[in-house]
């Protein structure tokens, strides 16, 4: 078991000499969660993109929005199913967990794609990773309209924890194990080790 420690401070980061992601097709779009083309496979779900997969681990109690979530043909549509069953079905504890639930998205991601996106996240080189969103200051940063973005960043400092260890041992990271969080299900089923798809 594995748990992720994120600096979750607001952070500048320079657009020079970064590696900034905001459209799936655009340079560095394979960083997004959004991006297809990184197919995964938890609990014998095919799921399309990591976003599908994180949104779907909102409602472990529930697996017919997970189907729903997961059943959607484009990430952005997962996304929106997810929101609107938030309210009614999400897992009270989601904003104490939803780091390390993105670690563990992204660690799958990963271990089922580890030439393809590991490679996109090798020939990022030493540079900051950072996703640009106009809304997100947690998860992207902002663009401040000066050659600068402002924001938490988390999920490009979660992509650089990863570069790191693929950077050192990128075949250690073919197996994720289950993280430290109760009641992790997908589809009815509690979540293990996960392996190569």
């Amino acid at each position: 078991m594995e748990q992720i420690t994120v600096d979750l401070s607001v952070q500048m980061y320079a657009r020079a000499g970064s590696a900034v992601f905001n459209k799936t097709k655009e340079k560095w779009g394979e960083l997004s969660n959004m991006r297809a083309g990184f197919p995964l496979r938890v609990n014998g779900a095919e799921i399309r993109t990591s976003e599908a997969l994180y949104q779907a681990l909102r409602f472990p109690d529930h697996p017919e929005v997970q189907q729903l979530i997961i059943a959607d043909n484009s990430p952005k549509g997962a996304k929106m199913r997810s929101k609107s069953h938030r309210r009614e079905f999400a897992r009270k504890d989601w904003d104490e967990i939803q780091v390390q639930v993105m670690w563990w998205c992204l660690r799958v991601k990963l271990a089922q794609n580890l030439e393809s996106f590991g490679g996109e996240l090798f020939i990022t080189g030493d540079k900051p990773i950072v996703e640009e969103s106009a809304n997100d200051k947690f998860w992207g940063a902002k663009d401040q309209g000066d050659g600068t973005l402002k924001g938490a960043n988390v999920l490009g400092k979660l992509l650089m924890a990863l570069r790191a260890r693929y950077k050192a041992d990128p075949t250690a990271l073919r197996s994720v194990p289950q993280p430290q969080i109760g009641n992790f299900r997908l589809m009815g089923q509690e979540i293990g080790t996960i392996g190569v798809a």
